[in-house]
């Protein structure tokens, strides 16, 4: 196997996305931390942005291709690497879960991008409680679309009994919403879900708390 490597950041949603996808598919990469806040954010540094233009995290380099942005890179390694399988070879059932990622991805997800979080804080005076209140108020609609989902879908995991990249993004999703304080109580599918994969050592290891770049007083065992 060519060597793998991941550009990306302990807290990163998106990076704890792939993190998942990699171990699920228990593909050795050598993991390479970009700090988003150190020096004004290592992401923009030259070197850097000559990897990912967009100075985002994650980063994937594989075989000579370098590539950005989770679904890319995640539906990538899916290609590349496909035992054990991720996506349900069934058509209609591979749209239904693009479609639960891409609710996560699009809808939710930007709402607590740090560039997003930093524009309120520089250009409206936001606080972190304005900032958690922002968020709560976007997070509990789109959590709600994705607690009806799983109601109809989901068995052990998201989709049924078996892990998709489904899970790959609700569980970065449940950690960001503990993140910044939304009331995730109304939502049993969904952390009945996350409970599930956290029992499973791809999952736990992937866990922003428990990587190379994580603050000693983050830490967990």
């Amino acid at each position: 196997m060519s060597q793998v490597t991941l550009y990306n950041y302990f807290r990163s949603s998106t990076s704890y996305r792939v993190r998942i996808a990699l171990n699920l598919k228990n593909i050795e990469y050598t993991y390479s931390p970009v700090h988003l806040l150190n020096n004004g954010g290592e992401q923009f540094s030259p070197s850097y942005k000559a990897l990912n233009p967009m100075s985002e995290v994650p980063t994937l380099e594989h075989d000579g291709l370098v590539i950005g942005q989770s679904v890319a890179i995640i539906e990538y390694l899916e290609e590349q690497f496909p035992n054990p399988n991720l996506f349900p070879r069934d058509s209609q059932k591979r749209a239904k879960i693009r479609q639960f990622c891409e609710n996560i991805n699009s809808f939710l997800h930007p709402l607590s991008n740090l560039k997003v979080l930093k524009y309120l804080e520089d250009n409206h005076g936001y606080d972190q409680r304005q900032k958690e209140v922002w968020i709560n108020h976007w997070y509990q609609k789109g959590l709600g679309a994705l607690e009806a989902w799983l109601q109809k879908n989901m068995g052990r995991y998201s989709f049924a009994d078996q892990v998709t990249v489904a899970d790959c993004f609700l569980v970065p999703l449940v950690f960001t919403s503990e993140r910044f304080n939304v009331d995730l109580s109304p939502f049993k599918n969904i952390m009945s879900v996350n409970s599930r994969c956290l029992e499973l050592e791809a999952f736990r290891n992937a866990h922003p708390f428990r990587q190379v770049d994580t603050p000693v007083e983050l830490r967990i065992p």
